[in-house]
């Protein structure tokens, strides 16, 4: 565990920390020909070098890395578009995590077996977490559909896409991951701070039908939660 920690260290301090904008805007605009690119990839092997001692018997490990690091980089500067950019940072982030893991797995082999990886409480995680988010979301807005005075609000026009949903599936989250490592306090914390947040907006709106829609939503997504994180602290772990 301790190498792969080493590793991963190494990785964010490169591709996160020590990576200024305009290496990436550099990188983008001239690819393979950027000596952005070839500036990142010493920044990565210097802290490689660093965290793994200069160690002569982690030389495969460097050059896996190393290798690896550049090839999926290039592939990412040819492959991405303005479209798709947000997928490919997380199949790039993706890539090089595979790659830590299959460096750590040379030195120091781990068992990953599908019993393992599919077990009870697993599965009851992941159906929680399914639950959560897209479940409760089309459950939420089946019950409160008969009512939608937000569809005649001229500020819905000036709202993010799609920012509601997503909204509702953080705070979900939030209060399903304080139920389930038990801090009630967080859930309260939530529900205060999103309730400051909405005052401005239902003070100026002024709208009592808009006040109670809201309210009944966040009454739901919060009840909803904390059911879901009740289960799992009773039957997980």
């Amino acid at each position: 565990m301790i190498l792969f920690l080493k590793l991963l260290v190494a990785h964010l301090l490169g591709d996160f920390v020590f990576q200024p904008k305009n290496w990436v805007k550099d990188k983008e605009k001239k690819k393979i020909k950027s000596p952005k690119l070839y500036a990142h990839i010493g920044v990565h092997a210097i802290f490689l070098l660093i965290l793994l001692q200069f160690n002569l018997q982690y030389w495969s490990i460097f050059l896996l890395i190393i290798i690896s690091h550049f090839i999926v980089d290039l592939g990412k500067l040819y492959l991405q578009k303005k479209k798709n950019k947000r997928l490919f940072f997380f199949l790039d982030q993706a890539f090089h995590l595979l790659f830590l893991g299959i460096a750590t797995y040379i030195f120091q082999p781990f068992d990953i077996t599908f019993s393992t990886i599919v077990n009870e409480n697993n599965l009851l995680l992941a159906c929680c977490l399914l639950f959560v988010t897209f479940t409760s979301s089309i459950i939420i807005n089946i019950l409160i559909s008969r009512w939608n005075p937000e569809k005649n609000n001229k500020s819905e026009e000036q709202s993010l896409a799609n920012a509601g949903k997503y909204i509702g599936f953080l705070e979900r989250l939030l209060v399903f991951v304080f139920i389930a490592i038990n801090q009630w306090a967080g859930v309260g914390f939530l529900l205060a701070a999103k309730s400051i947040f909405r005052f401005g907006d239902l003070t100026a709106s002024k709208d009592r039908k808009l006040t109670e829609y809201v309210l009944v939503g966040t009454l739901l997504s919060f009840g909803l939660a904390i059911l879901t994180g009740l289960v799992y602290s009773h039957y997980g772990r």
